[in-house]
């Protein structure tokens, strides 16, 4: 293989908008989620080829850098920068900190830039002794049963895909279509101020990150790894606020249902300008019903999600998630970097 080649993956199926959809998702940065973004980061049609040397490793989030310093035909050196997943999502494929030390020699394989720059988004990475290092969103097998909503829960990349359909096709209003339009992915993505999603988003990327439900008598929290976020589910009785303040993840207010469904009512959400809805922010009217019910042996639960939100939406959004029990797993810190969050942005 020589130092760098370009393979062109056209004669192969193209990557779908769900497909890149879900790539993004992983690695938190500008890839492709709908023709509204031709000009995002990475070519996912496309794979850059390449060998080098390990100069840096940058072991942070929201995502992980590799610099690799590789040599051009002509004696002359370039410099990549690979980029990876968030570290949560490195330390279950098997990476760890001293995965990688400068002067390892490596064989790259990424998505290259679409501007043309020496920047690549890691497919895998083989190292001189045989060992790969690559990334994986499995863990969606169930290791233990429970008795409640309580513990450790994982998303299936099945059920995240037909979300991700649903919401590329979901209708939308000329309001929506005009914040879309204006939306720049570069300078306005709310993840390069370590911001993370609202929920449905959130409670999606169950199926890369993990959630956790602790129950208490007032208060259910629910806590993603993505951006250490927690949402308190306050069951006291209250209802929702009359203020108009409004939040990133919004006021929810819970009961249960038969017994046994967990049902969480979401308002007063903030303007945040999801780049998975492609820049159309939240409305002020958003309205979100979130319903979870174990499933017969305690292995799973489904997750039924409901969403209005008639300044952006034209219909009503619905989906439904299956998360299996992982006692087995923790959630990892995530401890968000500022400098490395604002790679989000084009410099």
């Amino acid at each position: 293989m020589t130092e760098c080649e370009f393979v062109d993956l056209m004669s192969t199926p193209r990557v779908e908008g769900v497909k890149k959809l879900f790539i993004f998702l992983i690695v938190m940065t500008a890839t492709t989620v709908s023709a509204h973004h031709s000009e995002a980061a990475y070519d996912a049609d496309s794979v850059a080829a390449f060998q080098g040397t390990v100069t840096e490793f940058s072991w942070r989030n929201p995502h992980a850098y590799i610099k690799v310093e590789t040599t051009n035909a002509d004696g002359t050196q370039t410099e990549w920068l690979v980029e990876t997943g968030a570290t949560p999502l490195l330390v279950r494929s098997g990476w760890t900190p001293e995965s990688l030390v400068p002067g390892d020699r490596v064989s790259v394989r990424g998505s290259p830039a679409r501007d043309g720059r020496p920047n690549a988004l890691l497919l895998s990475m083989e190292k001189a002794d045989g060992s790969v290092l690559a990334q994986s969103i499995a863990y969606a097998v169930a290791t233990g049963s429970t008795s409640d909503l309580s513990g450790v829960w994982k998303g299936s990349r099945t059920t995240f895909e037909s979300f991700a359909e649903q919401l590329l096709n979901r209708r939308l209003t000329e309001k929506a279509a005009e914040a879309q339009a204006q939306f720049d992915l570069y300078s306005e993505n709310p993840a390069a101020a370590c911001v993370a999603e609202p929920t449905p988003t959130i409670v999606a990327l169950t199926g890369v990150f993990l959630t956790e439900i602790e129950l208490g008598e007032d208060v259910i929290m629910m806590r993603n790894e993505r951006f250490d976020v927690e949402r308190t589910v306050y069951m006291d009785g209250r209802g929702h606020p009359q203020s108009t303040e409004r939040t990133v993840q919004g006021h929810s207010v819970g009961s249960w249902e038969g017994g046994g469904t967990l049902v969480v009512d979401t308002t007063h959400f903030a303007d945040h300008k999801n780049p998975t809805m492609d820049g159309v922010p939240s409305g002020a009217q958003k309205h979100v019903v979130e319903r979870y019910t174990l499933n017969d042996d305690g292995t799973g639960l489904t997750v039924g999600i409901f969403m209005e939100d008639p300044e952006y939406m034209v219909e009503a959004f619905n989906v439904t998630f299956d998360w299996t029990y992982r006692p087995d797993l923790r959630l990892l810190r995530f401890d968000c970097d500022l400098e490395v969050a604002r790679r989000y942005t084009r410099q």
